[in-house]
């Protein structure tokens, strides 16, 4: 019987948010318990949606700064890391798919280091998620006070649209589900593929980027490869990590759809759209704009086309960053309340819980969205020192968790044993790297031109 019960709990969830169903396999999720009508539907997201919110939360603030990136890196050492990261995490993705199938009660990557490090694991990877995607959401209402000061031509104190970003976010992100997200999720994804668009059509026609001398004649000084310092290369490869590690939140895409066998087809209509979108707009914003490529790239066409660009871009920033608040939310939310029926009921507890939880995500990624208003610093540190980590090296392990022991140890077995083991060294020295390189360059910033302070009113949209 229990292995019955295993088989049944592959079978997708209707999609009805609210019925009660006569066989209760269909109502009972590992993860959320009973589903019936009394409060939302947690497994209510079709690969179809579960693609629109891997691309979103994919192509976001990442690719704001991969033309930057390629700027240091050169054009051609930047497309061959670019395609080396997409391969890499598109396997990492992959993984989390099929673990999710074989331990049923995963929900996010701190229950997979629960099982493969025990409690200390657990505590670890929870601690990790939370706090990687509280910076993501502080670059998120970076990035919507960039495009609010370019809308508005600095209307305002930056520091009131920081606070009207997070006000905004914590809005948002306090939909219950990813199911009502997703259609939220296409709408984010058109816009902010728009105004990414403008962009690279409007370098492309136009005679010189904005920032370059508008007297005489001009040529690009694009670079085939890039001769920057070690420090200032490695950030520009943590950028491009940044751009890749949604990775996370494929583990809360997978618990939350209906039928997670379909898993991976979302997962390839993912990656093949967002390395496509992520090499188009790299290389063609490079190539014409060179060094005097603005970051974020939306500003590298001049004022008119930045305002334009931002504000087809701006429903694209607000809906991730309605997602990186709603998923460490959620997280919190599930271990407060797991087991308990205010999980799955829409009881005053069940709302006080899950409102302080979004909340208090907002205010925290308020504070470091004030505290570091750098976008292009801020992107490289949290790449390096959180996005590696969540997107490489535990991946690694989970192949190597349900593999390990395989009596069948064929070739493929050892290939695979030591791709797993690629994967948990190249993570690990770009972390290590990359934190150091961004630290390093975030120093350099900030000794040569004092930075931008905390809290500051000035206009953060003319980065250059």
């Amino acid at each position: 019987m229990p292995e019955k019960k295993q088989d049944d709990s592959l079978s997708p969830v209707p999609s009805q948010t609210g019925q009660i169903f006569e066989d209760q396999n269909y109502a009972h999720d590992a993860v959320f318990g009973e589903i019936t009508e009394e409060g939302p539907n947690y497994r209510n997201v079709g690969w179809i949606g579960s693609a629109a919110l891997m691309m979103k939360s994919q192509i976001g603030l990442g690719v704001l700064s991969i033309p930057v990136a390629f700027d240091t890196l050169g054009i051609v050492p930047g497309v061959i890391i670019l395609i080396a990261i997409a391969w890499i995490t598109t396997w990492s993705d992959y993984m989390i798919g099929v673990f999710k199938l074989k331990h049923r009660e995963v929900y996010g990557i701190d229950d997979a280091g629960g099982l493969m490090f025990g409690r200390i694991g657990k505590i670890f990877f929870g601690f990790a998620f939370c706090l990687y995607w509280v910076f993501v959401a502080g670059s998120g209402m970076l990035g919507i006070s960039i495009a609010l000061n370019s809308l508005s031509t600095h209307g305002t104190c930056t520091a009131v649209f920081v606070a009207v970003a997070a006000i905004a976010g914590f809005m948002l992100s306090s939909i219950q589900t990813l199911g009502r997200m997703s259609p939220l999720a296409w709408i984010g994804l058109v816009c902010i593929v728009t105004g990414i668009l403008v962009v690279t059509i409007a370098v492309g026609v136009q005679d010189r980027p904005s920032s370059a001398s508008q007297d005489g004649i001009w040529v690009s000084d694009y670079q085939i490869t890039g001769s920057a310092p070690f420090s200032q290369s490695i950030t520009a490869v943590s950028s491009l990590v940044f751009a890749y590690s949604g990775t996370p939140s494929f583990f809360s895409i997978a618990a939350e759809m209906r039928d997670p066998r379909q898993y991976t087809r979302s997962l390839l209509i993912c990656q093949s759209v967002v390395t496509a979108v992520y090499l188009a707009i790299g290389c063609v914003v490079y190539y014409y704009c060179g060094s005097y490529v603005a970051s974020p790239a939306l500003g590298s066409a001049g004022p008119t086309v930045k305002k334009i660009s931002y504000g087809f871009a701006l429903p694209g920033l607000l809906v991730t960053t309605m997602l990186v608040i709603h998923l460490p939310g959620k997280y919190i939310f599930l271990r407060i309340l797991h087991g308990s029926r205010h999980l799955t009921a829409n009881t005053v507890t069940h709302w006080v819980v899950w409102l302080s939880c979004t909340f208090g995500i907002t205010v925290i990624a308020y504070i470091i969205a004030s505290a570091i208003p750098v976008f292009d610093n801020l992107v490289s540190l949290i790449g390096a020192l959180l996005g590696t980590l969540m997107s490489f090296q535990p991946m690694g392990c989970m192949w190597l968790y349900d593999n390990w022991n395989a009596k069948d140890r064929s070739p493929r077995w050892i290939m695979m044993v030591c791709w797993s083991g690629f994967v948990i060294l190249s993570g690990t020295f770009l972390m290590v790297s990359g934190t150091y390189g961004s630290i390093v360059t975030i120093i350099e910033s900030y000794n040569a031109s004092g930075g931008s302070a905390a809290w500051s009113c000035a206009d953060n949209s003319n980065s250059t």
